[in-house]
Order: C-alpha cells, then structure tokens, then sequence
C-alpha cells in the first residue's frame, strides 16, 4: 500500500510541475488556493497540497485532458492518484 501511495505523490508532483509550467493554470491555481509561489514552493510535497493540484486539474475537463496527455497517463490515472492521497 506505502508503494501506491508513493506512486499517487511522485503523480501527483509531476502535475505540480505541469501546472506551474503553464502559463494560464499556474496562475489560475494560486489565485484560488490564495497561496503564492514561495509557499508553493515549500508545500510542493504536501500530499494535501498535492492532492487539491490534482482536484483542481478535475474541475476543468478540458485541463485535465491536457494535462494527462501532458504527463502520457490516462486521466483516470490522475483521479486515482487523488483519490489514494485522500483529497
């Protein structure tokens, strides 16, 4: 179970990494999450962190979609990582 869980953060990072990246999410999840990017920086391990990126790539279909591509997962794959890290 400790695998799975590893597996649903080092997921759930590499979606960090990709919606900081973009120019249009990355802002779009601090304004909603109110953090900035110092505390962003410091919480990227997080799993409740880690967890509300992938919930907040879940409440746009269309990121999530891009963003599974992005990272070559099935977007059901980032749902279970979510879901594994209890967000």
């Amino acid at each position: 179970m400790k695998s799975a869980r590893l597996d649903a953060e080092t997921l759930a990072l590499r979606a960090l990494a990709y919606v900081v990246g973009d120019p249009a999410l990355g802002p779009r999840l601090l304004d909603l999450t109110g953090l900035d990017v110092a505390t962003l920086r410091t919480r990227a391990a997080d799993p409740v962190l880690l967890g509300a990126t992938l919930a907040f790539l879940e409440g746009h279909e269309a990121s999530l979609l891009a963003a599974a591509e992005a990272l070559d997962v099935a977007p059901r794959a980032l749902v279970a990582a979510r879901e594994a890290l209890g967000a």
